[in-house]
């Protein structure tokens, strides 16, 4: 609330400003009432059609003598344990503190294509910060854009000319150039990549550059990503508690063994000296015979791991990224996201049983297989799934129940960490995950080489 505030202060000086989230409108005040009322209603229907036998017949070894039973059930139960070590370290997380001393020079790097009047926004949030005007310098890069990207980025340019400097490509060649171009060109001793359709908290270059003044083995720290439509309907509300439980929770645990897997474009700080040594290599990076396009923030990431930087998250570095309104762009969202994990998955497969640190490096390995064993064991269990749905039509209500009681743990991190009722869009989300979703990491699999943005 007092990051909110602040943002708010400084942002009608600049123009900048967060949508509004209307909270009590009648369709949120239905689902707030229907989804509960919806969890209670299949765990009942599932107790009296299964009678207890079927849920009895989870704790008896018999069920688990067949090989695929026995290996669902160490899979699940390998989950299940290490999710309570994810849990504790996420307890044990706190955000670094800011050291006293000198600030370092920082320098934030903002790609913009077709971005149109958001790119100034971004632009004005980061000259809105409180971080020292002679410590800090703003590059921002327009990729060839087609529209009025460039009049916005230069209307900004000619506000702030001694702290925003510009770039433009005559024809549009990718995020990653566009960031080559930021990161030749800054003089900063720490680089910070702000995506140009998100705003930043005012706070949030100092917070950002606390872990690296702290702890010199910090190559790379994550943003705390929140989503800036919020409010615009019901996908983005489901995605604003998917991004709490999957990047706050997951970022946060990982940060305690310093090793977070991703740290993201819409926000991350990487130190100059982890940076430079691999910037020609990031850059020319391919992978199948191809070069690679997408998924630049998590390439940087492993290359940053691979030196024997570690990688953290810093809560209190808060920024703002727009996210897709609809059902198809939000899907070729995930697409991209899914290819590029699945490139750079392997890629950190090459290194994590070498002595790429000293310490810490069993956790990474046991977080690694959690995650990645997921999707071949899916492949195998949802089909067989579906045919005993087929077969025993009872079982679909006793997946739908599962799905609720999950769904209903999982929040509690979300309430933890949000304290509103918001937390129902989760149980949401994970049905519209599982029954419009789940063909996109099979198809992106299938399909990794193809390297386009698919959102512009």
């Amino acid at each position: 609330m007092e990051a909110s505030a602040s943002f708010a202060k400084s942002a009608a000086a600049y123009g900048v400003s967060l949508p509004a989230y209307p909270r009590f409108n009648t369709l949120d005040l239905v689902i707030k009432i229907l989804v509960p009322l919806g969890v209670l209603a299949s765990v009942w229907v599932a107790l009296e059609l299964g009678s207890l036998q079927g849920y009895v017949a989870l704790f008896n070894l018999k069920t688990y003598q067949k090989p695929l039973m026995a290996i669902g059930a160490a899979y699940s139960l390998f989950f299940i344990i290490f999710h309570g070590v994810r849990t504790f370290l996420w307890w044990r997380y706190r955000p670094f503190s800011l050291p006293e001393g000198p600030l370092p020079k920082v320098t934030v790097i903002i790609p913009a294509y077709n971005e149109g009047a958001m790119v100034e926004k971004s632009l004005y949030s980061v000259a809105a910060s409180d971080y020292p005007a002679g410590r800090l310098e703003i590059i921002c890069i327009d990729d060839g854009s087609k529209d009025d990207t460039w009049d916005y980025i230069q209307r900004a340019h000619s506000r702030y000319p001694d702290l925003i400097q510009t770039i433009r490509f005559p024809a549009n060649r990718g995020k990653r150039e566009a960031l080559y171009a930021g990161l030749n060109r800054g003089q900063g001793d720490i680089f910070v990549t702000v995506d140009s359709d998100s705003v930043i908290e005012p706070r949030t270059l100092k917070q950002i550059v606390a872990p690296m003044m702290q702890n010199p083995k910090v190559g790379a720290v994550a943003g705390n990503v929140k989503i800036y439509n919020r409010g615009a309907n019901l996908i983005t509300r489901m995605l604003w508690v998917r991004f709490v439980l999957s990047f706050d929770f997951l970022r946060a645990s990982q940060s305690v063994y310093g090793f977070v897997f991703c740290t993201p474009g819409a926000l991350t700080a990487y130190r100059a000296t982890a940076i430079r040594p691999i910037l020609e290599q990031w850059r020319h990076q391919t992978f199948l015979g191809r070069r690679c396009t997408i998924g630049e923030d998590r390439a940087f990431t492993n290359f940053v791991l691979k030196q024997g930087f570690e990688t953290v998250y810093q809560r209190t570095a808060v920024v703002y990224t727009t996210v897709p309104e609809k059902f198809k762009p939000m899907c070729r969202m995930l697409l991209r996201w899914d290819r590029s994990n699945f490139r750079e998955d392997y890629v950190q497969l090459t290194f994590m049983f070498k002595r790429y640190r000293e310490k810490g490096r069993l956790l990474p390995i046991l977080d690694f297989f959690v995650r990645e064993l997921e999707f071949p064991l899916s492949c195998i269990f949802i089909p067989l799934l579906l045919v005993t749905i087929c077969l025993y039509p009872i079982v679909f209500v006793k997946l739908v129940t599962a799905m609720a009681i999950v769904s209903c743990i999982l929040t509690i991190y979300y309430f933890s960490a949000e304290r509103d009722m918001d937390f129902v869009y989760g149980v949401l989300y994970t049905y519209f995950a599982f029954f419009l979703l789940k063909w996109i990491r099979p198809y992106a699999f299938f399909t990794m080489r193809n390297g386009g943005w698919l959102t512009r």
